[in-house]
């Protein structure tokens, strides 16, 4: 069994020691919920087992926001419960004797990490609002000002986010006014056999300079080149380490797009900035869609202006944003100055199956509206 099973026991094995065990039960109700425990946290084995793979879990919609959150509400009751014993420690070395923790506690905390988790799915699994960010851009040609872009990404269409997600998603997209629409990386969580219905709506995505895109890491994960067919024939156009120029009245902008960090792993090409932007204009502003922010300070150094990308989910939970961050450079949610570069991170539109929750981490669609910097 791999060892990523083994650690969500984890959570299982101290909730139903520290939370339950000392709870005025009977015995066989403690087994029971006990068992329950085990089950739930295996979410992601079930998951395996369904589809082959811990991204794609095969069950029924409602079963896999059932599974989330119940898992979800699992997580939050051990972190809250760690808490609870961290200030049992404390009290108990101030008062120098052993404290009890009562029975109320214990049921309170089991109700609020129980809310908290439906209230996170539920933030989840809605259709995002679209958030505007204004972005100066230096030696922007006057013929872009007000030039805006829309920014999807981390879409995961799956069982979680099915088809009718994907057309609410799509109508609000084409209803948003950009000149151009970007995607940047991890459209599905699934094969394409699995995922072809899901994804039929974005076909029907629209703006006036086009759709492009670039693949993210969960494309690696199902069949790169059979996605990269398939997107296209959807009608995107994608920017594998390379680039489009968008001209309006004689100036150009520049938006280039490079592979996944994770590319190489499957003996595919890795993201390689400087093949991406081989003949593009040297005096355009450039745009770059990287799907994971950590290479924002190479970009930054190789003249780029703007650059988008998503992966993080913004770090899904407020404090767990920190950690996040960490394995990723540093960036994790919004704007940042890197250099004379902007980099904006997004929350993500929709949000990997097998821990769909948002507290505190709202997902979105971004649209920039680029400004001449003064």
């Amino acid at each position: 069994m791999p060892i990523i099973f083994l650690v969500f026991l984890i959570p299982a094995i101290y909730v139903a020691s520290r939370t339950l065990w000392p709870l005025a039960l009977s015995l066989w109700s403690k087994i029971v919920v006990a068992l329950l425990l085990l089950v739930i946290s295996q979410y992601h084995l079930w998951s395996r087992l369904s589809s082959g793979s811990v991204f794609a879990p095969e069950f029924p919609r409602p079963v896999v926001i059932l599974f989330n959150w119940a898992f979800g509400a699992l997580v939050l009751l051990w972190l809250v419960q760690i808490l609870l014993d961290l200030g049992l420690l404390a009290t108990a070395v101030v008062r120098l004797q052993s404290v009890r923790l009562p029975d109320a506690a214990r049921y309170g905390a089991t109700g609020l990490a129980v809310v908290a988790s439906a209230i996170g799915v539920a933030n989840a699994v809605r259709v995002p609002p679209i958030r505007d960010v204004d972005v100066q851009v230096a030696g922007l040609p006057p013929q872009f000002e007000g030039y805006r872009i829309l920014q999807l990404t981390d879409l995961h269409i799956s069982k979680l986010f099915p088809g009718a997600w994907a057309s609410a998603v799509v109508a609000r997209a084409n209803a948003a006014s950009s000149d151009v629409i970007v995607v940047t990386g991890d459209f599905i969580d699934g094969s394409v056999d699995m995922r072809r219905k899901d994804v039929e709506p974005l076909r029907a995505l629209r703006a006036p300079d086009g759709v492009w895109a670039i693949p993210g890491n969960h494309e690696y994960f199902f069949d790169y080149g059979v996605w990269m067919r398939h997107l296209t024939a959807l009608g995107f156009r994608m920017l594998p380490n390379a680039h489009m120029v968008i001209r309006r009245g004689g100036a150009e902008l520049v938006v280039a797009g490079v592979t996944d960090l994770s590319a190489p792993s499957v003996g595919e090409a890795g993201p390689d900035l400087g093949l991406a932007l081989r003949g593009a204009p040297t005096d355009a502003p450039i745009v770059l869609l990287d799907h994971q922010p950590r290479q924002a300070p190479d970009a930054a150094a190789k003249g780029v202006s703007l650059q988008l990308s998503g992966h993080t989910h913004g770090g899904m939970i407020v404090g767990m944003d920190r950690l996040v961050a960490r394995a990723n450079g540093g960036f994790v949610a919004g704007r940042y100055q890197v250099g004379d570069m902007t980099l904006y991170v997004s929350n993500g539109t929709g949000l990997w199956p097998g821990f769909a929750l948002r507290l505190g981490v709202p997902s979105e669609m971004t649209r920039f509206t680029l400004r001449a910097k003064t």
